[in-house]
């Protein structure tokens, strides 16, 4: 079975000495469960698996049921250790006091009991911890699979990966695109939305939030003005609203608007966004053909081929922390400013001959950055950029 690069962090995260509870966060359906299964299974050491996803969230009693039972099992067994796996623990209220409770209750008494959490839910992992876990725990990100992945777990060609995305569970269905949409929709989009942002966090209107996410995901690769967006949308409130709402979709792992680069933060926030999902496949179902009509326009290929480009930037600003904007100013314009302590790196997206990159040279001039260049026709080869190891823009 594949492995992905966090099986290797996971497993030998959990062989050292206990010192941190370890977080696995990321997108629904990128794999977190079987990573973790097969750390486990490689594993030399007990463990002991359970799952909050039909526990009811009230039930706050749920996590020291848990934690109760390893103890039980661990010293009747005699065991040295044991590893303890709760997988979508978000979904359980108050569920880091109890972590916290638990946790330092072990330490105090000398247990060696190991914590594994997973969630899908980004946003109200990171709430939970930073309110109570402070100094008790190391996140391990995970996030949508890469073209080098798909490519050798699947065998999906660069445009098979720039148009299908990066999702393992759709993989086999892409020669089926009803089955293929209906997958995407239903177990991310639908699963996503319902599940880890209308349970967790209070919607004024979860339709306009649907319709936010649905015009935001056509127009992937796009700058869209959120007055403009108003005029487009049902029941819509005002830009503070969508502006909220296009947060909490990023921190889902949906779709996020990218801000333009500036030195002056408020005017960063000022900015038109350009909208960006985090997998090409959340763009690609709102689109009206298929992959082998899209594959012959090249105009429509090329707008489809900077959005695939950066859905796999904005899930790598997740993975490595760094920060992601684009460039405008009048006519010239650049894709993609990727920052990270102090460094810039310009990125202008090339899908077709006819795409002017006049505005490099405009922006090389005016910010001279760490590095810039061109990806596709004329420039690097996207089957390079996509593979390489993105931190080595920052050295």
């Amino acid at each position: 079975m594949y492995k992905r690069a966090e099986y290797h962090v996971i497993k030998s995260r959990l062989e050292e000495p206990r010192k941190f509870i370890q977080v696995v966060m990321g997108p629904r359906q990128v794999g977190k469960s079987t990573v973790v299964k097969q750390v486990l299974q490689d594993l030399n050491l007990p463990y002991q698996q359970f799952s909050a996803d039909s526990v009811p969230a009230g039930n706050t009693s749920w996590v020291s049921d848990c934690w109760a039972a390893v103890r039980s099992l661990k010293a009747s067994k005699g065991w040295d250790s044991i590893i303890l796996v709760i997988d979508e623990i978000q979904k359980i209220s108050n569920w880091s006091e109890a972590v916290k409770k638990e946790w330092d209750d072990d330490t105090f008494h000398d247990r060696n009991i190991k914590v594994l959490l997973l969630g899908s839910s980004r946003v109200m992992l990171e709430r939970g911890l930073s309110e109570s876990l402070g100094g008790r725990f190391e996140e391990i990100r995970m996030t949508h699979w890469s073209y080098p992945e798909m490519r050798d777990c699947f065998g999906f060609t660069l445009d098979q990966y720039i148009y299908y995305g990066g999702y393992p569970g759709a993989a086999s269905l892409i020669h089926d695109d009803d089955r293929w949409e209906q997958y995407i929709q239903s177990s991310i989009i639908d699963a996503t939305i319902n599940k880890d942002i209308l349970m967790d966090t209070p919607i004024g209107k979860p339709a306009l939030l649907r319709q936010t996410f649905e015009l935001g995901a056509a127009y992937s690769g796009e700058l869209l003005s959120l007055n403009k967006m108003l005029g487009s949308l049902q029941d819509a409130g005002n830009t503070v609203t969508l502006s909220g709402y296009i947060n909490l979709l990023g921190e889902s792992g949906l779709l996020c608007g990218l801000q333009k680069f500036s030195v002056d933060t408020a005017r960063r926030r000022a900015s038109i966004p350009k909208f960006q999902v985090c997998n090409n496949a959340l763009k690609m179902i709102y689109n009206n053909r298929t992959f082998e009509q899209a594959i012959l326009d090249r105009k429509l290929w090329g707008r489809i081929f900077e959005s695939g480009v950066g859905a796999w930037l904005a899930s790598q600003s997740f993975v490595h922390r760094f920060e992601l904007f684009y460039w405008r100013e009048r006519s010239d314009e650049v894709d993609f400013i990727l920052c990270k302590k102090g460094v810039v790196v310009a990125v202008e997206v090339k899908g077709n001959a006819e795409k002017s990159t006049r505005g490099l040279a405009v922006f090389r001039e005016k910010f001279q950055p760490g590095s810039s260049f061109i990806v596709g026709d004329g420039g690097l080869r996207a089957e390079d950029f996509l593979t390489m190891d993105i931190r080595k823009l920052f050295d």
